[in-house]
């Protein structure tokens, strides 16, 4: 009787009578209570299958992060992506240095936390996370790596946790991914390829390239604090991009290449034959190439 009640099944053999008044009362008492068992039940199922955990496995973070020169200022950078096609809603990152730390009173500190400035006071650490994007952190005197060299970096002992927090668009419920950079796996003078390419009026991510970085050679080895203090000579803006710097790099295949005068004359000079001068000589008195590069495949 006390299944039939809270299933509703009701085969009609068994019910209540005024011979017993306790059994009304018990009739309603697990009536509800079935209605709120119900209610649990189905809300777990629901949470179950609808936490978002399985959504932070999908926010991608480039695996090293790198150092170089963006705007005239050294920066530190790295990639995050999404790899399905929902939005995270109220995207935003973090970013903290762990690293020990001994107090001005000798007290030893195994994990001390710094929070690294990615534009939180202009707003740019909430990002539209429609496509890669690459996370800035400007090395000035208030960054905690201000001090620290090319050099440095290759002794130092720090960790630097990156953050990405949002909210699963079809849910609302908030997801949370992490990831983490070691000295070791900072590149030094390299910077991210691009993985956005125009095709017939769209736009097409290439995630292959996502984790991949190529070298700098104009990147300062010198900390920031030392660019400051000496007026370190920032490139001037005519610096060679990325196709040109490829063209540089790989001067054997110029034939192969076909991207105009001013790249051939680049890719003709020898990083290893201290032709530095010649370089910033023609730089400053040849064209550099002003072609458009849409795909890939020109590239």
């Amino acid at each position: 009787f006390s299944i039939e009640t809270q299933s509703t099944i009701g085969y009609g053999y068994r019910c209540v009578t005024e011979e017993c008044p306790v059994a009304v009362f018990m009739v309603v008492f697990q009536s509800i209570v079935g209605c709120i068992i119900d209610c649990f039940m189905i809300g777990a199922i629901m949470a179950k299958m609808a936490r978002p955990k399985k959504r932070a496995q999908t926010l991608l973070f480039s695996h090293n992060a790198v150092i170089a020169m963006r705007d005239g200022k050294l920066c530190l950078l790295w990639r995050v992506g999404n790899l399905r096609k929902s939005h995270i809603v109220e995207a935003h990152v973090r970013a903290q240095l762990i690293k020990p730390r001994i107090t001005d009173e000798g007290e030893y500190i195994p994990l001390d936390q710094i929070d690294i400035n990615v534009g939180f006071d202009k707003g740019l650490d909430r990002i539209f996370l429609v496509s890669p994007i690459t996370i800035l952190h400007e090395i000035d005197e208030e960054s905690p790596l201000f001090g620290i060299s090319k050099q440095d970096l290759d002794t130092s002992d720090f960790e630097i946790v990156v953050i990405l927090e949002g909210m699963v668009e079809a849910t609302a419920m908030t997801t949370q991914a992490r990831s983490s950079y070691l000295a070791s796996e900072i590149l030094w003078g390299h910077r991210f390829e691009p993985v956005l390419f125009e095709e017939k009026n769209l736009y097409k991510v290439d995630y292959s390239h996502f984790h991949k970085t190529y070298e700098v050679p104009s990147t300062p080895h010198c900390s920031a604090k030392d660019m400051v203090e000496n007026k370190f000579l920032v490139p001037s803006s005519n610096t060679f991009c990325y196709e040109n710097e490829l063209a540089f790099l790989n001067r054997d295949d110029e034939e192969e290449e076909d991207i105009g005068g001013g790249s051939r004359a680049l890719a003709n000079l020898s990083p290893d034959r201290n032709s530095r001068h010649e370089f910033e000589r023609l730089q400053a008195t040849r064209a550099m190439d002003q072609r458009s590069y849409r795909r890939e495949s020109e590239i």
